[in-house]
């Protein structure tokens, strides 16, 4: 959980560009996927400027 904290921490300080991290890399906004803890599990985020805010859709754990 602090884990999925400080990177949804991180997101939001990066404000507009948050919808250029993670997967997909070849495209901007909508739905977007960064790996937790070396690759052991993947969360999925929306980032809306407009909104200024950042949405944790989904916590996918391998472990």
């Amino acid at each position: 959980m602090a884990e999925v904290e400080r990177l949804a921490t991180g997101l939001a300080a990066l404000g507009r560009d948050a919808v250029k991290v993670g997967r997909p890399i070849d495209r901007e906004g909508g739905l977007r996927e960064f790996d937790l803890l070396g690759g052991r599990g993947f969360i999925s985020f929306l980032a809306v400027p407009r909104h200024e805010c950042v949405y944790v859709c989904n916590v996918t754990w391998y472990g």
